[in-house]
């Protein structure tokens, strides 16, 4: 199992919400054919088709629990797997 595919399981497992770090929710919506951009301040808009999601790092490093929860219901939306 690849770093990615555990990382989406622990995403889609929905326990860790408060510590997903950032770096490792970008990882997995790149992976999963989403483009990333940089907007004024910290805010990255995530991009696949008509699918946007805008998301900000928390303070040390951190995604903001309720942006994890927002990733988590737009894949299965999708239903993307990586």
């Amino acid at each position: 199992m690849s770093k990615v595919e555990k990382l989406f399981e622990r995403l889609m497992a929905g326990r860790t919400d408060v510590n997903f770090l950032f770096d490792d929710l970008s990882t997995v919506l790149t992976k999963l054919g989403y483009t990333a951009r940089t907007t004024k301040g910290s805010h990255v808009i995530f991009q696949r088709g008509d699918s946007f999601l805008n998301l900000q790092p928390s303070s040390g490093g951190k995604a903001k629990a309720y942006q994890v929860r927002q990733v988590r219901a737009e894949l299965k939306r999708l239903n993307l797997n990586p």
